[in-house]
């Protein structure tokens, strides 16, 4: 029996729609990296992008569990000396919820060109209205 390796040319994309009202970050993130990388595929190949675009919407609307939502901060640096600069959650809901969903998925997938290229496939909406109509999304339930 041979071992299967998928080739770029052979992959079939898919589009999948998750609603994020009430979701848990952490949880939401854990379940859509995998499908990103394709590891939810029996074709799943460590070198290929094997995986699907997943859009979210209702990003404004995701909760955090405990004292989270308080306590937690996001840091970033400007490459100036004393550059480090720090944003509240709170701050980042406010202002940013896509970004705060695509940090946590960002970081659960491989850190290389090809993490970056599946991070490309994640679409993340504030609101429930998706610009992604034409390629018909297929809803799934992740919690």
């Amino acid at each position: 029996m041979k071992t299967f390796i998928a080739r770029k040319e052979q992959i079939d994309h898919k589009w999948f729609l998750v609603d994020a009202e009430a979701a848990i970050l952490g949880k939401m993130a854990a379940k859509i990296a995998p499908i990103l990388m394709g590891k939810n595929k029996p074709t799943y190949t460590p070198h290929v992008d094997t995986g699907d675009y997943v859009v979210v919407i209702n990003a404004q609307k995701i909760r955090l569990t405990g004292k989270k939502a308080d306590q937690k901060q996001y840091d970033y640096y400007t490459h100036y000396p004393g550059g480090h600069k720090y944003v509240s959650f709170a701050d980042m809901m406010a202002k940013y919820p896509e970004k705060v969903v695509e940090l946590a998925v960002r970081r659960m997938l491989p850190k290389s060109k090809l993490g970056r290229k599946m991070l490309k496939k994640l679409k993340v909406y504030r609101g429930p209205e998706h610009q992604n109509q034409a390629q018909k999304p297929e809803k799934i339930e992740l919690f």
